[in-house]
């Protein structure tokens, strides 16, 4: 397989899922413009293919601009991944409207903002494969994450009408629901379910292998071969689906 004169933008590519599926992206020859919020992060892992380009996904008219310019600089997308989120879990008590805000701003409205204006170039090219990092939350309840289990089912929601406006296409329409997966994030919420909880670090993190059927942490290079297989041949008749990977049959 190979994705060589193919243009790639991938959301929150600077670093853990984002940077893994940028990178097996690049390695099937695609050009892949990753974006994020710190310049700094997305330079360090630039070349190879990857193009930086600094981007908040709540900034509609930021997400118009990144994306004409990048397509100026390297043509249309034909691959579109949707990844920059933020995962935050209060109870719902505890949830303020700041925070259901800024959850849905970025996860939700981010993603809706970068598929529609990458869209516009896709449509001009005769195929295109369109993916949202959803997550298990988005399928199945997440105890303490009312905000952000909803913001990833809403994903899933858009994902599965998408596809059916396009059914007849060469475009396809896929979500990936991955279970806890080796990155920033994870360590980022050890500390958060320690100091909640008032358990070790080594404690919290088990909870989290725990959650994953197989009883381990995914690696963010299992979540980029998944997006690379859905760009690639025989995959044209898998539309509207979500991919699960969280080691295990997982109820949704």
């Amino acid at each position: 397989m190979t994705l060589s004169g193919k243009h790639a933008l991938v959301t929150g590519g600077g670093t853990g899922i984002g940077l893994a599926i940028a990178q097996a992206l690049a390695a099937q020859g695609a050009q892949v413009t990753i974006t994020g919020r710190r310049p700094e992060v997305l330079e360090a892992v630039a070349g190879n293919g990857l193009h930086a380009m600094a981007m908040d996904v709540t900034n509609e008219d930021q997400v118009r601009q990144v994306i004409d310019t990048a397509i100026a600089a390297r043509g249309p997308f034909q691959v579109i991944v949707a990844n920059a989120g933020i995962a935050e879990g209060r109870k719902l008590h505890k949830t303020d409207t700041q925070l259901w805000r800024r959850i849905m701003a970025t996860n939700l409205d981010g993603a809706f903002f970068t598929i529609r204006e990458g869209m516009r170039s896709m449509l001009q090219t005769d195929w295109g494969r369109v993916i949202a990092i959803s997550s298990i939350a988005g399928v199945r309840g997440l105890p303490g994450g009312g905000a952000y289990s909803a913001s990833k089912h809403a994903v899933i929601g858009m994902m599965r009408s998408l596809a059916e406006d396009f059914l007849t296409s060469n475009y396809t329409f896929n979500s990936i629901c991955p279970g806890y997966v080796e990155t920033d994030i994870v360590t980022r919420n050890i500390d958060t379910i320690k100091d909640r909880a008032g358990i070790s670090a080594d404690q919290a993190l088990d909870i989290m292998v725990q959650a994953n059927r197989h009883k381990r942490l995914i690696a963010p290079a299992e979540i980029g071969a998944a997006a690379v297989w859905l760009c690639g041949p025989g995959s044209q008749s898998v539309n509207g689906q979500e991919i699960k990977i969280a080691g295990g049959q997982v109820a949704g």
